[in-house]
């Protein structure tokens, strides 16, 4: 019998194209003995034909600097995009989809963007578009989502998205240390950008619910319309009062049903120490999800690097090799998809963390209690601790379940007062 072979045109080889490129090269013939196929990398996309490349192409490759000269050989049957950004690799993905080839990619920004359209032209032309490596790297939440747990509605799915935060609030925690010595600590390990923006202020993680939302849910949840807070302004006094009280503090990815509609959002929250959330550490990545017929599940693993990642991407080789079926892309049957009904972020209802920086004076706690109350905010602990410099002191409220909208109302009318000494810092407990 011939040997049957799938041959792949990468676009791409850097971290994750060279993890790709290891793994096919390890496991080929335990690849061969899953799908009866070998897999060849046959043509890679690079920007310079001459350079000289960490990762150097295999060697039966041929090299093309032309996204045209990779999508258009008749003789691929897969096209791998890991180039990164949006405007290159939109073009290649299209113009791929638009030649009837499969896609994998782990674009997440770009499938938060522009997926919907992407998964309806892949859907026109019977092609695969497939993502695995796009969230939480090698920890299968996408496949779990389209297949595992296909018959279940998810009526919650909470996450920790990112390794780069998580890793800075775990240094933050464990040593003590600020969120500047932490970060710098995480740029020295690779684990963060020189310009860390798109981690810490949270878009990240929000690009990855975006993809996670349409899974879960089959609607459009627009990116531009999720509410995103990073953990740039948090600082290790609040980590020791959440510490003090009990809690972890994560950086959390999260979307609910809400009857019908989606309640969803990234931002810092307070988690209860004994939660399973509260124990993932450093660089890596988790996924609590709820079925209504499965109950609660949680995944956990690495979110990044070259191995996990390109594992993630193998797997969806290996599928679409498998079945050469470009069907239920996105996990439902319909090529375009419904348009989420959207619960406004100000109606979400939870417990709060509030540290206010106030005047030592008499009355201070009474104005503050008595404003809380008039926007039906009820107060389940206060602490004060006094300050040596006897000037400005802290004082932290934990209350119990309060709208967003009243918090945000309280908060502006608080911050005005003369006595106010500092911005105050207020997170969600979950």
């Amino acid at each position: 019998m011939q040997e049957q072979i799938v041959r792949i045109g990468l676009a791409g080889l850097g971290t994750v194209g060279g993890g790709l490129a290891e793994i096919l090269r390890n496991n080929a013939e335990w690849i061969q003995k899953r799908i009866g196929k070998r897999i060849q990398i046959a043509k890679v996309l690079v920007r310079d034909l001459d350079k000289d490349r960490d990762v150097p192409p295999p060697p039966e490759a041929e090299l093309t600097n032309s996204i045209e000269g990779l999508v258009r050989d008749p003789d691929l049957d897969i096209v791998v995009e890991l180039i990164g950004g949006e405007e290159a690799a939109y073009r290649l993905i299209s113009m791929a989809l638009e030649e009837g080839k499969s896609v994998v990619t782990a674009n997440k920004a770009l499938l938060a963007e522009h997926g919907p359209e992407l998964f309806q032209l892949a859907a026109e032309r019977g092609a695969g578009l497939a993502f695995e490596a796009s969230v939480a790297g090698g920890v299968p939440i996408v496949k779990t989502l389209k297949d595992s747990l296909a018959g279940n509605r998810i009526k919650s799915l909470t996450g920790i998205l990112n390794g780069t935060d998580n890793y800075i609030l775990s240094e933050m925690t464990s040593r003590g240390i600020s969120f500047q010595e932490a970060l710098e600590k995480a740029q020295e390990l690779g684990y963060a950008e020189a310009d860390p923006s798109l981690d810490v202020d949270g878009y990240d993680a929000a690009h990855k619910l975006t993809v996670l939302i349409r899974l879960a849910s089959g609607k459009d949840y627009p990116y531009a319309e999720l509410p995103v807070h990073g953990i740039r302004g948090i600082e290790a006094y609040d980590i020791d009062w959440a510490k003090a009280f009990g809690y972890q503090i994560k950086l959390i990815a999260q979307v609910k049903d809400r009857s019908g509609s989606l309640q969803a959002g990234v931002f810092p929250a307070l988690i209860p120490e004994e939660d399973m959330l509260a124990k993932v550490d450093g660089p890596f990545n988790a996924v609590l999800l709820e079925g209504d017929a499965v109950g609660p599940i949680m995944l956990y693993g690495q979110g990044a690097g070259d191995l996990p990642t390109g594992s993630a991407v193998l797997s969806d080789i290996m599928d679409l090799a498998g079945s050469c079926s470009g069907a239920s892309n996105s996990g439902f049957v319909n090529s375009a998809m419904e348009r989420a009904d959207i619960l406004p972020a100000e109606l979400t209802v939870c417990r709060h963390y509030f540290r206010f920086t106030v005047q030592d004076r008499p009355g201070v706690l009474s104005v503050l209690s008595g404003i809380m109350g008039e926007h039906n905010i009820s107060i389940a602990q206060v602490v004060q601790k006094q300050e040596q410099n006897g000037e400005a002191v802290p004082v932290v409220f934990l209350t119990h379940a309060a709208q967003l909208k009243d918090v945000h109302n309280a908060l502006a009318e608080i911050d005005k007062l003369s006595f106010i000494k500092a911005r105050t810092r207020h997170h969600r407990i979950l």
